[in-house]
C-alpha cells in the first residue's frame, strides 16, 4: 500500500522516533509499505516519521535495491565533509546544498532482526545521514548555516 507522505510542518516530523523493540508483523508490513511508497517515487530514502509513524525505521535505495534498516545509528563519521544538493519528500520542490560527513559507519538491524554494519561514503552516506536525521527530529534545512536556516524557515512558513 502506498502511504501518504507527511509534509512540513506536520508535527510527526519534529517528534523523536521510538526504538523498535520487536520486529512484529505490523513492523514488517510498515517496511513493505514504505518500500512500495518509495519505489514508484524513485527517491533514495524514506524514514518512518515521513509516513506518520514515529518509529526508528528507514528504507534506503542501495545499488537499485530497496533495503530497510531498523534502529539505525551512526557510530562513526569522518571529519572530512562533502556538500551536495538534497531534496526531501516532506518538502516538495525544496532543494538545498547541505554539508555532511563524507564517510560514515551505521549500525542497524535488518528486516530479519540481524545486526548489520554499513560503511557508506559520498552520496550514500548523505542519504543515510538525511534519513537518520528524520528519526532524531532533525529536518534537513536545520543543517544549514544560521542565516540560511532562518531564511528557509521564513519562506516555508509563508507557503
Amino acid at each position: 500500500m502506498i502511504l501518504e507522505i507527511k509534509k512540513y510542518p506536520d508535527p510527526v516530523l519534529k517528534k523523536k522516533a521510538e526504538k523498535v523493540e520487536e520486529i512484529t508483523p505490523e513492523i514488517k508490513e510498515l517496511i513493505f509499505n514504505m518500500k512500495e511508497t518509495l519505489g514508484p517515487k524513485r527517491g533514495v530514502g524514506l524514514a518512518a516519521p515521513q509516513v506518520g509513524v514515529s518509529k526508528k525505521i528507514i528504507v534506503v535505495r542501495t545499488k537499485n535495491k530497496l533495503m530497510a534498516f531498523i534502529n539505525p545509528e551512526i557510530i562513526k563519521r569522518s571529519f572530512r565533509k562533502i556538500s551536495d544538493t538534497e531534496g526531501c519528500f516532506s518538502f516538495p520542490g525544496l532543494w538545498l546544498k547541505i554539508k555532511r560527513a563524507k564517510t560514515i559507519k551505521v549500525k542497524a538491524l535488518n528486516e530479519e532482526g540481524k545486526e548489520v554494519f554499513i560503511d557508506a561514503q559520498n552520496f550514500l552516506a548523505m542519504v543515510f545521514q538525511h534519513e537518520i536525521d528524520h528519526l532524531n527530529n532533525v529536518l534537513f534545512f536545520e543543517r544549514l548555516g544560521f542565516f540560511q536556516r532562518i531564511k528557509v524557515k521564513q519562506d516555508l512558513n509563508k507557503s
